[in-house]
């Protein structure tokens, strides 16, 4: 169970990284509200659409079918957008990297919770991570200084929510242990509010845009789609203790990836040591 937890954990991180990627380039000719309408459900219909190979032996627990709405109110939903928001104004790396506070949030409230038992090795992992964090930030220019300041709460708040989600998805699993109803059930409540965002802001269900920026946020629907399931299966087979802080090792894709796809890394050697210092502290999570 743990081993499998391990490697679905890796693969969600993967794939939520790469969908920091592709929402670099979707957000050139997108809105971020634009581009969640897009994005959230293109994978809400990916999930429809496996749904009869998937629920096809028909048991719901319903007594867990509100808990996993209830998620889905804020997550994706909000989290997609904040998100986006986020990476428009920061940059892929900066905002994978401050995701990386969600551990901080998940593995208290799972503590609380759920009752998981923190170690000391796994509260150092957390103190290092925040280490992290401020060194990163504590190095920008003069001049950045102020709208930096503003512009972090975004990724800050989508950490915190992301840390309350995971623990209040794990208390629904146990009581229906289905990964995908809890995915198809908060995605489909994220896109009814996405959706309905978007025409309250702009008077439209969707937005004139480039096929090019569409297709992209498409691939981004997909790939948070896939990482959402598998950090949903993930937590169906492990403890938040050990899934939170192994689906936050995402940033090591952005940073690898916005190098190859941009020749750079935003915010230089800092936001490297920053990176490297908060994935150093997920892996005293792990091996506590």
């Amino acid at each position: 169970m743990t081993s499998a937890a391990i490697v679905l954990a890796l693969g969600s991180a993967f794939c939520f990284g790469l969908a920091l990627l592709l929402t670099q380039i979707g957000l050139r000719g997108l809105s971020p509200l634009s581009g969640a309408a897009i994005s959230i459900p293109v994978s809400t219909l990916l999930l429809i659409c496996a749904a009869p190979v998937a629920l096809a032996d028909g048991h719901v627990t319903w007594a867990a079918v509100p808990i996993f709405a209830a998620v889905g109110v804020v997550f994706p939903g909000v989290v997609t957008l904040l998100t986006f928001e986020a990476n428009r104004l920061l940059g892929p790396v900066i905002t994978g990297t401050l995701g990386n506070l969600t551990p901080l949030f998940a593995v208290a409230l799972a503590v609380i919770m759920l009752g998981e038992p923190l170690r000391l090795a796994p509260l150092s992992g957390l103190l290092v991570i925040v280490a992290g964090i401020v060194i990163m930030n504590s190095s920008g220019r003069a001049e950045t200084a102020t709208w930096r300041s503003w512009y972090l709460l975004l990724p800050l708040i989508g950490a915190a929510i992301r840390g309350f989600v995971q623990p209040a998805v794990k208390l629904g699993l146990e009581i229906w242990p289905n990964p995908f109803g809890a995915a198809l059930t908060s995605y489909v409540i994220s896109s009814v509010i996405v959706i309905a965002a978007m025409r309250w802001r702009t008077g439209r269900f969707a937005t004139s845009a480039p096929t090019s920026s569409r297709l992209w946020f498409a691939g981004v629907g997909l790939c948070n789609g896939l990482a959402v399931l598998l950090m949903y299966a993930a937590l169906a087979n492990g403890p938040v203790t050990l899934v939170s802080p192994l689906v936050a090792i995402y940033p090591l894709v952005t940073v690898a990836g916005s190098f190859f796809l941009f020749g750079r890394i935003d915010g230089g050697r800092w936001v490297a040591l920053g990176v490297i210092l908060t994935v150093s502290g997920v892996i005293l999570l792990i091996v506590g």
